[in-house]
């Protein structure tokens, strides 16, 4: 999991981030109080104060205008339930009993150029993506048709050879092999590559090959958003009932269904233009049309015609 350190390297450009105080503090990994990470930073706020707490001008004013006491007060109830970091905002002056306490206990004080809102917009980003539920699949995820494929199957089925065939027809790759699967949102997983595997496929007797190099930039990509699988199995496996299925199938990653395509391989079959043929197809359901429906409603109506 990532550090307050990492907190500041990747966002120190985008959000205009300076490090005040670090000390120890940089070293607090951002899971540590288990939450949401839409709830691990925002607004100064006591109620949750065991969050990232960003002050603006409205926030500082407000402290300015509080007792001695009263300010004292606050502090205290901010650093009893272990406040990991503070950042100061639209580039203000850092009260002095703040800068005391980060840096009397040796927690992260950063300051923005940028106004509180930004910053707590930018940072929420960044924690849903770094704190997202992640797991590792085994297949070939390829961008076809702009839409982000899975492809899966035994070993041997020809899952590499596809994606090349793939490749060469103009679509793109984004991981052979592994695929690190990340929730990007309550119904979204996105698709990435490994750093030690990015731009590689493994073709049996060939050995690996450097797609990029080979194709270009644009056969490659870094991540999708998943939503399609394409399962691949032997066409002595493939059960023929569900060759004209009623209902759509889904596929449980990361607790989200995504949709589900199985296609048989046999000697002669053209998987590439099979595999576009459900990419389209899939396009067509995802914007309401449903092709199957359309059918058994025309039968429907041909058969009442009949009977009439």
């Amino acid at each position: 999991m990532p550090t307050l350190e990492n907190l500041y390297l990747d966002n120190a450009k985008n959000l205009h981030l300076t490090l005040v105080e670090g000390g120890l503090g940089l070293a607090r990994r951002l899971d540590d109080q288990a939450i949401a990470a839409a709830d691990m930073v925002g607004h100064l706020n006591l109620i949750h104060a065991n969050r990232i707490q960003v002050l603006g001008k409205p926030e500082l004013d407000y402290f300015q205008r509080l007792k001695s006491s009263q300010r004292s007060h606050m502090a205290d109830e901010l650093w009893h339930a272990q406040v990991p970091a503070l950042i100061i905002a639209e580039g203000l002056t850092i009260p002095d009993e703040l800068l005391a306490r980060c840096r009397g206990t040796q927690t992260a004080l950063f300051s923005s150029t940028l106004n509180a809102a930004k910053v707590i917009d930018g940072l929420r980003i960044y924690l849903t993506k770094m704190l997202a539920q992640h797991a590792e699949l085994h297949g070939v995820l390829m961008d076809v048709l702009g839409m982000g494929v899975l492809i899966t199957g035994e070993s041997g089925l020809g899952k590499s050879e596809l994606a090349l065939e793939l490749i060469s027809r103009g679509h793109g790759l984004v991981a052979d092999d592994v695929v690190e699967v990340h929730q990007i949102g309550p119904n979204m997983v996105e698709g990435r590559c490994p750093k030690l595997l990015q731009n590689l496929l493994e073709v049996r007797g060939i050995g690996l090959l450097d797609i990029k190099a080979i194709f270009g930039e644009t056969a490659v990509r870094r991540r999708m958003r998943m939503k399609l699988v394409v399962h691949l199995v032997r066409r002595s496996n493939f059960d023929e009932e569900t060759r004209l299925p009623t209902e759509a199938q889904y596929q449980d990653i990361l607790g989200i269904p995504v949709r589900k395509v199985v296609l048989p391989v046999a000697a002669g079959r053209n998987l590439a233009v099979l595999l576009e043929a459900a990419v389209r197809n899939t396009i067509l359901q995802l914007r309401g049309v449903d092709t199957l429906a359309d059918f058994m409603e025309r039968q429907m109506k041909m058969m009442a015609q009949d009977q009439a």
